[in-house]
């Protein structure tokens, strides 16, 4: 036997296999998936001017239900399972409790539409980081993480937006004038040694 077959044996390869590959990504999904909605709520709510009530609630069940079921393989007993499903629920209860709270007419009234969605991306992380901790998990306590990031983020590219058009203008015009420049060499480049052989 090859010392790569051993490698292989020993579970030790050098270069992570495509199915292993497949299998974290696929473990991964369910927190990129809650990452992805999250973005796309906050940026449909910035150009439509109008909260999305129940996308933000449904995303908060969402990612309860991720809690429960990433918890569910490491707890054992009909006890134990129980605990966990209430523990959530009343956790994401609270969530959404604070969501809504923020949502009542009167308090909307003082809010902006886009810092509405903020605010309850701000609760949703918080939430989320709160469950990675309470469960022990890494995974969704830097989902949270993640989420908190992004309201920054998102606030500083809504107030930079002007900076990143202007950029992108100044970086076209950059680039078609190096590219007309470069064009406009190498048809006088044949010209040029056209001339030099007649010479």
């Amino acid at each position: 036997m090859s010392e790569i077959e051993a490698e292989r044996n020993d579970g030790t390869e050098p270069f992570a296999s495509p199915s292993r590959m497949t299998r974290l990504l696929w473990q991964q999904l369910p927190y990129i998936v809650a990452l992805v909605l999250a973005i796309a709520g906050v940026a449909y709510t910035n150009m439509s001017h109008q909260p999305l009530v129940g996308y933000w609630e449904f995303l908060a069940f969402a990612i309860g239900v991720v809690c429960v079921i990433q918890r569910w393989p490491e707890t054992s007993g009909k006890e134990e399972r129980w605990r966990l499903i209430w523990t959530q629920a009343l956790h994401w209860a609270a969530v959404l409790v604070a969501m809504n709270i923020v949502l009542v007419s009167r308090v909307q009234q003082l809010l902006p539409t886009p810092a509405t969605s903020l605010v309850l991306l701000t609760l949703l992380a918080l939430g989320t980081f709160l469950a990675g901790v309470s469960l022990l998990s890494t995974q969704i306590a830097f989902l949270g993480v993640g989420l908190a990031i992004m309201v920054p983020a998102i606030s500083w590219l809504q107030q930079s937006i002007i900076f990143f058009l202007l950029a992108a203008v100044l970086l076209i015009g950059l680039g078609i004038t190096f590219w007309l420049r470069q064009h406009h060499d190498q048809d006088r480049a044949p010209a040029q040694t056209g001339n030099q052989t007649e010479a």
